[in-house]
């Protein structure tokens, strides 16, 4: 049986990150999959249960910690809770298909002691580009968008805990190198790999 690949793509808020997914997920069609994470925070306006997040209650989140459901999950900003259900993952990699995961750095740390067999990519742009992508999309308050220039300052500084490091300064370039990775765990994964382990 061949476990298809896990691809934990971390980095700050502005990187470009769901971007470069959507676009890898066009490129492999039904060979690709994005995990759903699971949320407590509240749904903005346009989002979908089960589409953009899972939003969950406090308490059905915590139940979730209590049984096992999460390959990792935290606490954001001391206030809402994120984290990736085991259902969003491994079934799909036990059928062969690859899994993309768009999380924090603490997420990604969490990830490589449960599925150590996941690539991880930390993605960045160059100085300057942060703040100025955060403000035009005009959804964060000022307060959070301080946070979260605070955030980005001290997730470049694990940048090199990842397997892969990206500067996203060109999108076309970007979308090429980030395929050409989930390309290459394919062909990995097609030589054998582990599951995830339970926590």
């Amino acid at each position: 049986m061949i476990l298809g690949p896990l691809i934990i793509v971390s980095g700050p808020s502005g990187s470009g990150k769901s971007t470069l997914i959507r676009r890898a997920l066009k490129v492999f069609g039904s060979e690709l999959r994005h995990s759903i994470s699971a949320t407590t925070r509240l749904k903005r306006e346009g989002e979908v249960d089960g589409v953009d997040y899972h939003f969950w209650t406090k308490a059905r989140f915590q139940k979730g910690i209590a049984d096992g459901e999460f390959l990792e999950y935290a606490t954001v900003f001391g206030k809402n809770d994120y984290g990736t259900p085991r259902s969003e993952v491994e079934p799909y990699r036990l059928r062969g298909l690859g899994v993309v995961l768009d999380v924090d750095v603490q997420g990604a740390e969490q990830l490589r002691r449960t599925c150590p067999d996941g690539f991880s990519i930390f993605l960045e742009t160059p100085v300057g580009e942060y703040e100025r992508r955060l403000r035009e999309r005009e959804t964060d308050p000022e307060d959070a968008i301080q946070r979260r220039l605070e955030s980005a300052r001290l997730e470049l500084a694990r940048a090199h805990e990842f397997n892969a490091r990206m500067v996203n300064d060109n999108v076309e370039q970007a979308v090429d190198e980030f395929c050409s990775l989930i390309r290459s765990r394919f062909e990995a994964a097609s030589m054998g790999g582990r599951t995830c382990l339970r926590i």
